[in-house]
């Protein structure tokens, strides 16, 4: 019987050990970083006049850079050290690090949401992948590697379309119309994340509602609704509600941030700075919300080749003068493209409310929260202080309204 309390302690004490792991110091550096990155990055691509929705999950896009620096010599490789502000870091702790940052951010098991991260680097048919490359790309960023015909474009789209559709088990059904540069290598992340409420909203409180795209055009959309304690700010002087929901077991959480009104987002996204967010956080109270929550699919494909070239990623996107020989071993490839494709769902599943609260003093008086036209999002996570996904939503799905305004 002594035995078997002392196996059963030896495995809880692993088990809690495991919980309470600490990340080493450069995968928090890295964590850090990207959550700059996130910034940075999203500002460059709220530019583009073309974009409507916007969602990016920059520690993916760190690993991807890292898998650039993994490929690529000399200035090439630095380049990515300096996107990544982590010029300090040797090349094996930069490796490291991503990969230990992605792998805790991600662990399904623990973090109680589904996020399908499937990375895939295809290369033109001439080019003979490195074996030490891929072995090494697959340990640190779980990257597998194909070759393909670019110059057959109708075949080469519907191959990746239909790698990304079935990774994503249909979710993300097209990443892409087109193949630009067909002598290049390129990379493709094709996920898929749906949160899980900490508290989750009741499936028969959802019903039709607009969502207001512009002032003449509104679609339908399904709308949750729930009432419960949450952390919240307004800002008043910027005519700004800011929203804590925590997710699965509170390890994340989604930030939402919306104007007052209906309003082009330029003015809110000139106030978006990490310093600003964390402003905002550190100013919320816990109250009584009453939230009204889109119930939608978004499925968004960036190429991020030309704003990570903006950001300093130069010499790798430049066929002149691209080094990533440790790709194959010869100087014959540069990045052509980068696909970043998410499908995201919000929806009503998450942890059961805690029913006691209902018909409390807690609850009266309830700030409205009501997410009927464009709005920001971030989805941050609470151990690594790491930004997941960085985005906006302008135009969900859903078939015309009458005009509203």
């Amino acid at each position: 019987m002594w035995m078997t309390r002392v196996v059963a302690l030896c495995l809880l004490a692993f088990v809690v050990s495991a919980e309470d792991k600490k990340l080493s110091s450069h995968a928090n550096t890295l964590a850090d970083n990207s959550a700059n990155l996130a910034f940075s990055l999203y500002h460059k691509m709220a530019q583009d006049k073309n974009t409507e929705n916007i969602v990016v999950s920059p520690v993916v896009v760190a690993s991807s850079l890292g898998l650039v620096a993994l490929g690529g010599k000399a200035s090439t490789a630095s380049q990515v050290k300096t996107v990544l502000s982590a010029d300090k870091l040797k090349d094996e702790h930069l490796h490291a690090g991503l990969s230990e940052l992605l792998s805790e951010v991600s662990d399904a098991k623990t973090r109680n949401s589904t996020w399908k991260i499937n990375n895939r680097l295809y290369g033109p048919s001439s080019v003979t992948f490195a074996d030490d490359f891929v072995k090494t790309s697959k340990k640190h960023y779980n990257y597998d590697h194909l070759k393909i015909n670019f110059r057959d474009k109708r075949s080469a789209v519907n191959s990746i379309n239909e790698w990304a559709a079935k990774s994503t088990d249909g979710k993300l059904p097209e990443i892409t119309k087109d193949v630009q540069n067909p002598d290049g290598a390129m990379i493709v992340n094709a996920m898929f994340f749906k949160p899980h409420w900490d508290e989750r909203f009741h499936e028969k409180m959802v019903d039709n509602r607009g969502f207001l795209v512009t002032r003449s055009f509104t679609v339908g959309v399904p709308m949750m609704h729930r009432t419960g304690l949450y952390d919240f700010y307004e800002d008043k002087e910027n005519n700004l509600y800011i929203l804590n929901m925590p997710l699965g077991k509170k390890q994340a959480s989604m930030i939402l941030i919306m104007p007052y009104h209906l309003e082009p987002l330029e003015r809110l996204e000139k106030l978006l700075t990490r310093k600003q967010v964390d402003t905002w956080l550190s100013k919320m109270e816990n109250k009584a919300v009453a939230i009204s929550l889109p119930k939608i699919s978004l499925e968004v494909s960036h190429n991020l080749q030309k704003y990570l070239a903006e950001l300093g990623l130069t010499e790798a996107v430049d066929k002149s003068k691209a080094d990533l020989s440790n790709i194959s071993g010869k100087k014959d490839l540069y990045l052509s493209n980068v696909f970043h494709a998410s499908a995201l769902e919000l929806d009503v599943e998450g942890n059961p409310y805690d029913t006691n609260i209902f018909g409390t003093e807690k609850l009266r008086n309830p700030k409205l929260f009501y997410v009927d036209h464009p709005f920001f999002f971030l989805v941050k996570d609470n151990k690594t202080n790491s930004i997941l996904y960085i985005g906006r939503v302008v135009r969900p799905k859903g078939d015309k309204m009458r005009d509203e305004l």
